[in-house]
């Protein structure tokens, strides 16, 4: 039987968690106190437009601490925690780098660009692969996961040409488990494709406050949309990327056509997080088009502004 770690129990990690124990796997999750006492007593679940998957208690464990975990324990660490707190949490895994196999990998599952510098630093890039999700969770309860919208299939791949054999079994289990999911070689164009989609939507959604579908029934907010699509597909030529659109009006025909239509009432996780006042992972989305705009010279005075919009809510709580 596979084995996996939940690195980072939130609404994402219980999604995926659920799907590989609905697949037969081991799970375990690692989280907060009050997620892992919650998981221990009540199982997971998950709810919402897929089948309904719920693992009783004690058939999935629980971890506040990685210390407590027997070594060579898993195949697969999934990475699903805020982006907030890489540095710490790629820290804590390799100091606890002993409960992943020899032959296991790290797997990112989370929003922006970047997110898995910290761990490639302190693993390699051999063991470091990359999920891009199109597909909403949210958290009505500690222990369960509700997926709100879902877009398109994951997908899983190296960032860095090595392939995807070694994480092919971990995407069949998580299709298997009622999310659809693929492997991947372009997983570069996958995730610029939704950084176009997540810093176009997210930080203007939460300063508004309102759904992706809200923001396309003003001329005002589309106007808005466009300039910021227009300066990422800069910073994506500018930097050498590449994603599945060879210009912004392309994107902009689907964009407008099916993914906003697709996730209409679907609110960003970024507005979420300012309306329980915690910190954003406005750093690794935006804040990435911000910092390559800078170090290749294209000017992106849309997207800094929305930019410190964002980050002048964090500063109010």
């Amino acid at each position: 039987m596979r084995k996996v770690l939940i690195y980072g129990s939130g609404a994402v990690g219980i999604g995926i968690g659920a799907a590989l124990y609905d697949a037969g796997w081991q799970v375990d999750f690692s989280g907060s106190k009050r997620t892992t006492e919650a998981i221990r007593k009540n199982g997971v679940k998950r709810i919402g437009i897929f089948k309904e998957v719920e693992a009783a208690a004690g058939t999935v464990g629980a971890y506040e601490k990685l210390e407590n975990i027997e070594s060579a324990a898993y195949d697969y660490i999934l990475v699903c925690n805020k982006t907030i707190v890489n540095k710490q949490a790629a820290e804590n895994l390799y100091e606890n780098r002993h409960i992943l196999k020899e032959t296991g990998a790290i797997v990112i599952f989370q929003n922006g660009w970047g997110t898995d510098s910290e761990f490639i630093k302190r693993f390699g890039n051999a063991k470091v692969f990359s999920a891009r999700i199109i597909t909403g969770f949210a958290r009505p309860e500690l222990n369960i996961s509700e997926v709100t919208v879902h877009s398109s299939p994951v997908l899983i791949g190296s960032l860095y040409g090595l392939g995807h054999d070694s994480v092919k079994a971990l995407s069949e289990a998580i299709d298997k488990g009622g999310i659809p999911c693929q492997v991947t070689d372009e997983v570069n164009k996958a995730l610029w494709a939704k950084m176009l989609y997540n810093c176009t939507l997210n930080p203007l959604g939460a300063v508004l406050g309102v759904s992706y579908g809200k923001l396309t029934e003003s001329e005002d907010s589309i106007f808005i949309m466009d300039r910021i699509i227009e300066e990422i597909f800069a910073v994506i030529r500018a930097s050498g990327h590449e994603t599945y659109w060879s210009s912004a009006e392309d994107y902009k025909k689907e964009f407008y056509g099916s993914l906003v239509p697709n996730t209409y009432n679907h609110r960003s996780s970024t507005l979420q997080d300012i309306e329980k006042k915690i910190k954003t992972e406005i750093d690794t989305l935006t804040g990435s088009i911000v910092k390559l705009g800078q170090e290749f010279n294209v000017p992106v005075p849309y997207n800094t502004m929305i930019y410190h919009m964002v980050k002048t809510k964090e500063s109010f709580f």
